[in-house]
């Protein structure tokens, strides 16, 4: 197995969800120690790493997108590969012949206001969001390192250790995008677990409704709680179970279905779940990066170096100024 490790770094920076909050990701990259050299961060000594969601949401996803491209490409940083980012690259791809879809993400209401912000700030650059696109195919679904590992929701040891064996890499083609479209297929389970997180069914068929109005049939669950027994043991979600529903038992299917990640594991590192407060560790092994930066949290870093067991310290953050959003975007 390859490591994503690079000799030229002493440490690693992980970072949480961007979404387009340019000026606060500058301004963490600058408490972090990294400074501009001909125009992109850099630190002498560490690399930063991104847990996915770049784009969609916040003010300035084109400014983001630059940045965090411009840091990748001369190995500043790494970035896996984000729910958004996948959700962006299937809303804009055709489906292939006789597939019967006119584009792999469909073209609804909610999947549009969903990027909408990015296609605005992009109006005007079709070819630049073209050429960020073909890109975004390149990001690792998954990275692990000597020491940790890091993936944007969910590591499922099941769906990467056959996506190793099929195809000897962290990423995706094109071939791989257009299956992951097709409910069930191996493909598509793997962008869903690993970018998405996993869902258990409410029991009876009963349904619950969002704070975005959508109604779910489903709730996002934790992977790392050991011997959970009720639905409240592993929902994780920015959602609450209705009061009536969190004593249900788990079923067999539904721990069957739950790829526990166990304490002995090395550090593991993701994004995606909307956390508050304070940052701090889910456990000496997990951490989660997403304070809900673009909700006006805080865009938050863990400096790892060497230790096996992750420390409440090393946790960096800035905090979002309620006003930042609405300034006026730098224009390139």
């Amino acid at each position: 197995m390859e490591y994503a490790d690079s000799v030229c770094h002493q440490g690693y920076d992980l970072i949480g969800d961007v979404h387009g909050c340019n000026n606060t990701l500058c301004r963490l990259l600058a408490e972090l120690g990294y400074r501009q050299v001909d125009g992109i961060w850099r630190h002498p000594d560490r690399q930063a790493v991104f847990v996915g969601d770049i784009v969609d949401r916040g003010p300035r996803i084109r400014e983001s997108l630059r940045t965090v491209r411009d840091m990748v490409e001369t190995g500043a940083a790494q970035l896996v590969m984000g729910n958004h980012e996948y959700n962006l690259l299937a809303f804009l791809t055709p489906g292939a012949e006789g597939s019967g879809l006119e584009y792999l993400r469909s073209h609804t209401e909610r999947n549009c206001r969903l990027v909408r912000e990015t296609l605005e700030q992009f109006a005007g650059h079709a070819d630049e969001l073209a050429d960020h696109a073909q890109w975004l195919m390149s990001l690792p679904l998954f990275l692990e390192f000597s020491r940790f590992r890091v993936v944007h929701a969910c590591w499922d040891p099941r769906l990467i250790g056959e996506f190793r064996r099929r195809y000897q890499r962290n990423t995706i083609d094109s071939e791989f995008l257009q299956e992951s479209a097709v409910y069930g297929s191996f493909a598509n389970r793997t962008v869903d677990h690993l970018l998405r997180g996993i869902d258990l069914p409410l029991p009876d068929g009963m349904t619950m409704t969002s704070k975005d109005g959508l109604v779910r049939r489903f709730f996002r669950a934790a992977f790392w709680q050991q011997y959970p027994d009720t639905l409240n043991d592993v929902v994780f979600q920015p959602d609450p179970l209705p009061p009536e529903l969190g004593g249900c038992k788990l079923t067999p299917d539904d721990l069957e279905r739950i790829p526990y990640y166990d304490p002995d594991q090395p550090p593991l590192f993701f994004g995606h779940y909307w956390r508050s407060g304070t940052p701090a560790l889910i456990r000496p092994n997990i951490a989660c990066l997403d304070y809900s930066a673009v909700k006006y949290g805080k865009l938050v870093a863990y400096r790892m170096s060497n230790e096996r067991w992750l420390k409440h310290s090393h946790f960096v953050w800035v905090d979002v100024d309620p006003d930042e959003p609405f300034k006026a975007s730098a224009s390139f």
